[in-house]
């Protein structure tokens, strides 16, 4: 096992991360900008480096000083959390160059991977199911290929993910104009403004699969989680298992991505992202080669502390356990943001004048959020992560209520009230939704642009 770890990243996944750490003797190296000087994850861990000021693109997005960071204080791995460098094998590149160890996925595979193109070229060949799509295409041939797989499509971009660069056209001719936008947005964050098509599944469910992977070929399965409530493109809530998964084919499933891994030569922890559509017929869009922040609902089902894990697989130890983990009970993960419902979820910085976390069994919050805390407008507004598990689904719901009812911030809105709503719903009791069940029932704004 490593001596000295640095984490790469601030907030809510710096704080779970050095917290395990901890439980592993291992000591905890943090970065920050200017803007997070004091911050919880600087106060937990072991040393504080100090990495620039409050814009991403010098301080977390910064190669670099990051590397910097990691030389200087004798660190022999990096952590990089979601976000930010996480998925950027130029950064892996860096860090094994520098004589330490990135705790995740090799720069090679996670390149291949983060070509959503080239991505689902490889998986089709390992036999996994996708939906019918095209690859990068320009206008001219988004329209032929539009033709041909029917309408409605979607446009998204080849280079990244979180719903940016992303347009459903329901029509010809709202296609070039749709183009031209979702490139010119993927180019704007990205750096990359190719787009390719794919099918428009409508309804449909967002169900994923968490793996582990060593360095011998093991593949340990944990289940799926289902992330269907969005706005944007935005995962709100997730839970696990998904209400609509039969037996048959969540081991289909598990079976395709074990296959997967392998056939890719997969490392550490990941994420397969499929769409299930009415008929049960499930198809793969996207492989997330990194630490998902929806990952504590698989660790409640199946008692698996994943970023522990992680930290082994990184160290060369193998699995404990590989095939399809055992799982036990109902876990729902609320999403809390630092966003004002009434003003069309724009952020809401500010400082945390109250706070009181929710407490009693089966309730776990995963924030870096306290009493004083300044929340700035520079970066994610995620502010915690309630996680609630109940032996069963009617139950979780009832907890994680009561989890939202107990938990209390002041200073700042939040979507704690909007969370409240959709998890009390009857559309959602009920498990039969989709990504568009927010837009359709319209609950309070969150619709609203």
């Amino acid at each position: 096992m490593f001596s000295r770890v640095l984490v790469a990243n601030r907030g809510e996944v710096a704080v779970r991360v050095i917290r395990a750490l901890h439980e592993l003797g291992v000591e905890a190296v943090a970065v920050y900008s200017t803007a997070d000087a004091g911050a919880l994850h600087t106060r937990l861990a072991d040393r504080a480096v100090c990495i620039g000021p409050p814009s991403a693109a010098e301080s977390y997005l910064n190669v670099s000083s990051i590397v910097a960071a990691g030389e200087t204080t004798g660190c022999d791995a990096v952590h990089p959390g979601w976000g930010f460098l996480a998925e950027n094998p130029e950064f892996v590149r860096a860090c094994e160059a520098n004589d330490l160890v990135f705790i995740g996925p090799d720069a090679d595979v996670m390149a291949r991977m983060g070509d959503k193109v080239e991505a689902k070229r490889e998986l089709a060949a390992a036999g996994i199911p996708l939906v019918p799509g095209t690859d990068a295409v320009g206008p001219d041939d988004a329209r032929a290929g539009a033709a041909e797989i029917g309408y409605p499509v979607l446009l998204k971009a080849s280079a990244g993910g979180g719903g940016k660069g992303m347009r459903a056209v329901e029509a010809p001719d709202e296609l070039d104009a749709s183009f031209e936008r979702a490139s010119a947005e993927a180019l704007a964050a990205f750096g990359d403004g190719s787009i390719y098509l794919e099918k428009l599944i409508a309804p449909a469910r967002h169900i994923e699969i968490q793996v582990l992977c060593d360095a011998d070929g093991g593949v340990l399965t944990l289940g799926e989680r289902e992330c269907s409530i969005q706005r944007r493109h935005q995962k709100l809530i997730e839970e696990s298992p998904s209400p609509a998964l039969d037996d048959q084919t969540r081991e289909a499933m598990e079976t395709d991505v074990t296959r997967a891994c392998r056939a890719i030569g997969y490392l550490n922890a990941g994420t397969f992202e499929f769409l299930l559509a009415p008929d049960g017929s499930y198809y793969f869009i996207e492989l997330n080669a990194r630490l998902q922040v929806e990952h504590p609902v698989s660790e409640l089902v199946t008692g698996i502390d994943i970023v522990r894990e992680q930290l082994h697989i990184a160290a060369g130890e193998q699995l404990g356990v590989t095939g399809r983990a055992p799982r036990r009970g109902h876990a729902i993960e609320v999403r809390l943001n630092a966003e004002d419902p009434s003003r069309g979820f724009s952020p809401a910085p500010g400082v945390i004048e109250r706070f009181r976390p929710p407490l009693g069994p089966g309730i776990r919050l995963d924030t870096h959020v306290e009493e004083g805390a300044v929340i700035p407008p520079y970066y994610d507004s995620l502010l915690a992560k309630l996680i609630v598990w109940d032996e069963t689904r009617p139950l979780a719901i009832e907890r994680g209520l009561r989890g939202l009812r107990e938990l209390e911030i002041r200073g700042i809105a939040t979507t704690r009230d909007v969370a409240a709503e959709i998890l009390d719903s009857k559309e959602f009791r009920s498990g039969r939704y989709s990504t568009s069940f927010l837009e359709e029932k319209r609950l309070v704004t969150v619709g609203a642009a």
